[in-house]
């Protein structure tokens, strides 16, 4: 195993206006990736919509993102979904692929909530891929509250390709612990783009977020800027930062961050439902305030 460092992206799923996957949408994603200096891709996840395709979709899309960045990007494939048997299905084509990683997130109807039901969980899935890593997706929207310090230790165990926790929490403690646990063994991603100088403070050497996507200018900028010390140079790109991610909350996550990869003459298509679409003028508000955040 060895730890990512830099940014992964978490793209998204591009879609036709008839809702179809755009897999040639795919391809200029990745080589946009690929020309910002990203590192990795975090496929299917959140931003990635996973849970709103269908298992052959993921497949498919699985396959695409292997084809589209031809050895350029370490791919972490996400195969959570709320049935076993798709995560396992899901989990075992992936195995198949020339990736990096699987990732899953825990179910977030019927919970595992407590450190033995998680770890057996995830034990079950990453058996599922024996020849690749394995990353547990750790995120407050799942609903799942296990302490990621005791994962760790119970999984250290018994699951011997864990590579690590994709750790997408705001709580800053709980990740040093993380980074601490087992002989600063395991790989602990950081997942909370607005939380970022935060996080390289406490000793992230990589990140995954979605905003990496349109605006991965600035994070490269933060990080030689806090490696120089220069933290008020730091400060400033988080004011860029935080002004893209009001943009985020105003108009919704994936809906605005899909419509802002048009700063890059990329059309990712809208969310599928139950996200919503939005409207032309909307879409023109974003674009005109993400410029803005952006500075590009």
């Amino acid at each position: 195993m060895e730890k990512l460092t830099g940014l992964i992206a978490a793209p998204h799923t591009p879609f036709l206006a008839n809702g179809e996957i755009d897999y040639v949408a795919i391809d200029a994603i990745a080589k946009h990736l690929i020309d910002t200096k990203i590192v990795g891709a975090y496929v299917l996840g959140t931003t990635g919509e996973g849970i709103h395709c269908s298992v052959a979709e993921r497949k498919a899309v699985a396959e695409r993102w292997v084809q589209a960045s031809a050895g350029q990007l370490k791919l972490i494939i996400h195969t959570g979904a709320l049935s076993i048997a798709d995560t396992l299905e899901l989990t075992r084509h992936a195995d198949q692929l020339d990736i990096y990683a699987t990732s899953a997130i825990g179910p977030c109807f019927f919970k595992p909530n407590n450190v033995t039901d998680l770890v057996n969980y995830c034990k079950a899935v990453a058996d599922a891929a024996p020849s690749k890593g394995f990353y547990y997706y750790h995120s407050e929207m799942s609903g799942v509250t296990v302490d990621m310090e005791q994962f760790l230790i119970a999984a250290d165990k018994v699951i011997p390709n864990l590579y690590g926790v994709k750790f997408n929490s705001t709580n800053l403690y709980e990740y040093q612990r993380c980074l601490r646990v087992c002989d600063s063994k395991y790989d602990v991603p950081w997942g909370v783009d607005e939380h970022f100088p935060g996080a390289l403070a406490v000793g992230a050497i990589s990140a995954v977020g979605s905003t990496y996507n349109y605006a991965a200018p600035l994070y490269h900028d933060m990080i030689d800027a806090f490696a120089k010390g220069d933290h008020q140079a730091v400060i400033s790109k988080m004011d860029n930062v935080i002004a893209l991610i009001r943009v985020l909350v105003e108009y919704g996550g994936v809906a605005a961050g899909k419509t802002a990869m048009m700063l890059h003459d990329i059309n990712a298509g809208d969310p599928r439902l139950p996200l919503r679409t939005l409207t032309i003028e909307q879409k023109q508000d974003v674009m005109c305030k993400m410029r803005d955040a952006i500075g590009s």
